[in-house]
């Protein structure tokens, strides 16, 4: 293929439709009309001697030809951004960008929160954009979807990306504090006979560590309610006998939305290590490098004496 026969805004085109495998959200996403888009996506078959992307039922399905095409074509976008921006460092006082984090509600209580107000004071420009977590975070990292993750160690598994880790946390069960079948402790025979509040994002999003953990044990759970929201769990306890698990760094905030009593569990339940993600070619993105930092310096706070 002659490199200076092909229309580079076509990269731009083909990086959208990759990422968004619909043709109206992929125009919409670099500014074309969709009658534009369809036409550039009709260049690129013609370019590459293949579909790239197949109707099916109401989706569109990416061959193996275009999934082969994700990852070289966004590194080939960022290069050319960089090299455009001429950026050699970042001015928090004055330079303005958006980064995208792919996280849970409750890394966004306990991080996102504390960075958001440190931005405020020291770099105004700088916007956080919260995105959903996705069952496969690491390609929404190589695919430019997002600019870091926050997952648990657990979750991630053994991944080739460069990383940061942020800090420790336990699980604590969690009832209503008028429970009356709950004293002091909860025991194993009465943990089970409890109904249990799950935390669950859906079947196509990362399942929580403690119910993954908790899935793979001989122990079957009677599942009386579940919720999207980590943030939620405590709050539909009041009332009610039921049981929840909660991470101990949430506790005084949640204790603020619901009256809860915290037990030790009954059973050993693994921590978890919360981690930051990136791809390796955002690594020297020195916007990026400063906000990666300054969510290091917020993990090392909590666990400050005065914290």
């Amino acid at each position: 293929m002659n490199l200076g026969s092909v229309d580079l805004n076509l990269l731009l085109a083909l990086d959208a439709l990759l990422a968004e495998r619909n043709v109206t959200r992929a125009a919409s996403r670099v500014g074309l009309s969709q009658p534009g888009m369809s036409s550039a996506l009709a260049r690129l078959r013609k370019l590459f001697g293949d579909p790239l992307l197949v109707r099916e039922g109401t989706t569109l399905v990416a061959t193996a030809r275009a999934e082969a095409l994700v990852q070289p074509v966004r590194e080939a976008l960022d290069i050319i951004e960089r090299a455009l921006n001429d950026r050699l460092g970042f001015d928090p006082d004055s330079d303005e960008c958006t980064v995208r984090v792919s996280c849970s509600d409750y890394s966004v209580l306990i991080l996102i929160g504390p960075l958001v107000r440190r931005l405020a004071a020291e770099a105004p420009g700088v916007t956080i954009q919260v995105r959903p977590r996705s069952p496969d975070p690491t390609r929404m990292l190589l695919d430019g979807a997002t600019d870091l993750v926050i997952e648990p160690t657990a979750i991630m598994g053994e991944v080739s990306l460069p990383s940061l880790r942020l800090f420790t946390d336990r699980w604590l069960c969690c009832v209503w504090e008028g429970n009356s079948k709950v004293g002091d402790e909860l025991s194993l025979q009465t943990y089970m006979q409890l109904g249990h509040v799950v935390y669950s994002m859906g079947r196509h999003a990362p399942a929580a560590v403690v119910d993954t953990y908790l899935a793979q044990t001989a122990l079957r759970r009677r599942v009386e309610f579940t919720v999207e929201s980590f943030l939620l769990a405590p709050t539909v306890l009041e009332g009610t006998d039921l049981v929840a698990f909660v991470l101990e760094r949430a506790v005084p905030l949640l204790q603020r939305a619901a009256a809860i009593r915290l037990l030790e569990p009954p059973l050993r339940i693994p921590p978890i290590t919360q981690t930051l993600w990136w791809s390796p070619h955002r690594t020297t993105d020195p916007a990026l490098a400063w906000v990666r930092a300054k969510i290091g310096e917020i993990a090392a706070d909590l666990d400050a004496p005065d914290a």
